[in-house]
Parts: structure tokens; sequence; C-alpha cells
């Protein structure tokens, strides 16, 4: 494939409108809707590349950065057998759970019930209710988080109130801790605690919307419940393929699989910009114990591929995998030229350079890792952005991922056009695109 070529990407021949493509449609809820990132690729974006790949239940699908999910779950509707890669704990345990449809969805939501109404009835014993219009407003003596934990989430993601019956409720799921039960309640706290209960927002970064002074807790996640138990029921009398979540780094996945082999990947890994992927989860992961010091978040970031300057830590080397890519090194000194020019002396911004060869330098050790568990003539398909988050300067993602492939000895067979999203850094359009190989093995 020549230069060209290699630059230019192909419109995907599915017709649906732009500002669609990226959204969850009204039949993909099921089981997508149990926890989900705001900008978390689509469920038939998914479809169309297992339908390329003319994968079937004797094939083993790979998603190396799976996320909450997305691609598991298709792949399971589907009967084809997966298993996802996810270094986020948090992110890691929805993913799990998404594809755990064994459980019986009468004795969970029974269980779900008996949460419901102890947490209520310590509510009742404190003078609280659940319904916002109940309560007087009066002042209260209120559970808060540690001083720790304060400082590890956006302040103001939680009111006072809402926090309490936060915790009165979460104290009843932990009681369930060592039952198979716990983690779809924890999920399920989750997922309301971030898009109901809390004050946060995605546009897509994350940050404070309008503060929720009081709200229903209870209510809210004994509804997630009922949706997650009549998915479940849904499946019963059906046969599924096996999937498998994995906690750990893509990046060092040579001997995760016990000798499996992998037909394909399809994955979206995190873009090369400045969104710290930690934060988006930070609310949940504290309050459920996944982070609980400046030091095991230090150790989270330090597990995940380098993407952003929050990330980025001292004796970190994966950027050395892309000394030989002229084209990154010339991106990395872009930057790095325009932020002395204009005299930005921060410390993140003094990172932007790096960050960018730490990204791609984490692609490559990634495909290299890869290369031991592809089948010969496996198919993959990355789905990225290009970026210009770094002062403007525009960096190629896709094509850059398609030649670094390439060099390691994949195939680029081309790139998809996914969709194109307006950039408010740059006032133009991104590409979001799908970066098509090959390994020939």
């Amino acid at each position: 494939m020549n230069k060209k070529q290699r630059v230019q990407a192909v419109a995907t021949d599915y017709e649906i409108k732009n500002s669609e493509k990226n959204k969850l449609g009204k039949s993909d809820r099921e089981f997508h809707d149990w926890y989900r990132f705001v900008l978390s690729y689509p469920p038939h974006l998914v479809r169309k590349y297992i339908n390329e790949f003319r994968l079937t239940s004797e094939d083993l699908l790979l998603d190396p950065f799976c996320g909450t999910g997305t691609t598991l779950i298709e792949a399971k509707l589907q009967n084809i057998p997966s298993i996802g890669i996810e270094a986020n704990n948090f992110v890691h345990l929805a993913s799990a759970v998404k594809i755990n449809w064994e459980i019986d969805p009468i004795a969970l939501l029974k269980h779900a019930n008996v949460i419901s109404d102890n947490a209520l009835k310590e509510f009742g014993e404190q003078g609280i209710f659940d319904d916002p219009l109940l309560n007087s407003g009066e002042a209260r003596c209120l559970r808060k988080l540690s001083d720790e934990q304060g400082k590890l989430i956006l302040k103001n993601s939680i009111s006072a109130l809402p926090l309490h019956k936060s915790l009165v409720l979460l104290d009843q799921i932990n009681k369930y801790k060592e039952t198979s039960y716990y983690k779809y309640f924890a999920v399920a706290f989750g997922n309301s605690l971030v898009y109901q209960v809390s004050n946060l927002r995605f546009g897509p970064e994350v940050g404070i919307g309008k503060i929720k002074k009081d709200v229903n807790v209870v209510s809210t996640w004994f509804k997630q419940m009922q949706m997650i138990c009549d998915d479940i029921q849904s499946s019963k009398g059906k046969y599924f393929a096996k999937s498998e979540s994995i906690f750990s780094d893509s990046r060092n996945l040579k001997n995760l699989l016990n000798g499996r082999k992998i037909s394909a990947v399809i994955t979206s890994p995190p873009y090369p910009n400045e969104k710290d992927y930690t934060r988006t989860t930070r609310l949940e992961s504290v309050l459920l114990g996944f982070i609980n010091s400046k030091e095991e978040l230090r150790v989270l970031k330090k597990s995940l591929l380098r993407s952003n300057t929050r990330g980025v830590y001292k004796g970190d080397s994966d950027d050395d995998y892309v000394k030989g890519f002229p084209e990154i090194q010339r991106i990395a000194d872009e930057i790095e030229n325009k932020r002395i020019e204009l005299g930005k002396t921060s410390g993140f911004e003094r990172l932007y350079h790096r960050v960018t060869k730490l990204y791609f330098g984490g692609i490559a050790k990634h495909l290299i890792e890869l290369q031991s568990v592809l089948k010969p003539n496996a198919q993959l398909a990355y789905v990225v952005g290009d970026q210009a988050s770094y002062l403007r300067v525009m960096i190629p993602t896709g094509r850059l991922i398609g030649e670094i492939a390439e060099s390691l000895g994949y195939e680029l067979e081309r790139i998809d056009l996914f969709r194109t999203r307006y950039s408010t850094i740059t006032k133009t359009n991104l590409n979001e695109e799908v970066v098509i190989l090959r390994w020939r093995g």
C-alpha cells in the first residue's frame, strides 16, 4: 500500500448520520446500559467488523482495551467466544459483570430488595427520606468521606446529603461482599451514583454540572437493579459463547491467554489527548474502595497506556519503541517548539511532547506483545481518533498507528472513516477512524 493510500481514510459503507454514529441505539441498551462511558464506541460498529471478518463460534475475539465491555457483549450475543483486557479496576469489574448472565435474576432482585429496605429503614431512624420532597432541609449529622478520599475526587462531585445516603446504601451493599451478588450491586451503584446522584457532567471531559442538594438514591439504585435483572432474565433459555474479562495491562499480554490463539481484534485504545481516564471513574472508584490513596491512584495510572500528561512518570520508557519513527519525533518536536514559542511553562505543558512519544511507543509495545497470541491471517480493527489537544498540533493517530503496525510486520489493509467530530480547540472537524490490519503470521 503506497503512502497516499495510507493517509486517506475510506468512508464506511453503512448509512448512519454522523451525529448518531457514536450513540447507543434504543435496541442496543440491553446489557450495554448497565454501566457505560459517555463516549464508548457503539455496538453497531462492533457488529460491522464482526460481520466483515466473518467470525463464527469457532473463532476467538480479543479486545485488549475492553473498557466497559462493548465488544465482549456484542461477541457474546452473536455466539462468538471473546476475551477482554482492562487495567482500570472498576472498569474491569463493570465489563466482567456485564458479560456474566448466569446468575439467578429472581434471587438477585430479592436481595436487592432487602438492601433497599434496610437502607430506607436506616434513613427513617435518622429522620431522613429517600424522596427529596419529604426532607425538611434541617441540618443533620451526615456521614462524610475521609480527608484522603476527599482529596481524590473533584470538588463538589457529590452534595452532602446524597453522599450520606449513598454511604448508608453502600454499607448495606457491602454486607454481600463475599457473595456472587455483590458485583452486580456494585456496578449498579457505580452507574446510579455517577449518572443520577452526583453533580458530575460529561461533555466529554468530566466536570461539575448542576448541584443537586438532594436526590433519590436508594430508589435510583433499585431501578438500575431491576433493569439488570430484566436483561438477565431475557437471556435465560438461550446459549451464549463464553466471554472473559482479564484485569491486566495490554502492553504485557503475552502470558495472559494460557496458550489460546486469537482470530480477530476489535478494540479502541485511549486517544493521545489530555483526558485523564481515571478521572472519569474516580468517584465510584473511591466510594467502592478501588482507590483509597494517592499512592493507589499512582499505581493504577502506571498500569495504563500513557495517553495524557497526568499519567507520565519518571522512568517511563515506552518511547524507546518509536525512536525509529521520524514522523512521531517530528510531531513531538513541533509540539515542544510551539510550547517554547508560546512561553508555556507549566509542568504538564512541558510533558506534551514526551507523552506523544510515550503513547505511540505504548501502542508499538502492545502490537509486539500481541503477535505471539495471534493466529495466522488474524484480522484487527483499532478505533482511534486524530487529535490536536497539544497546542493545536495535529496528531494523525490512525495513520501513525498503521505505519507502526506495518513496520512490525502487520499488513495495513485500509483506514475506514468512522465519523468526524468537531474540535473546540482547533475549530475544525477531526476524523475518528478504524485502522484495519492483518497478521499473516
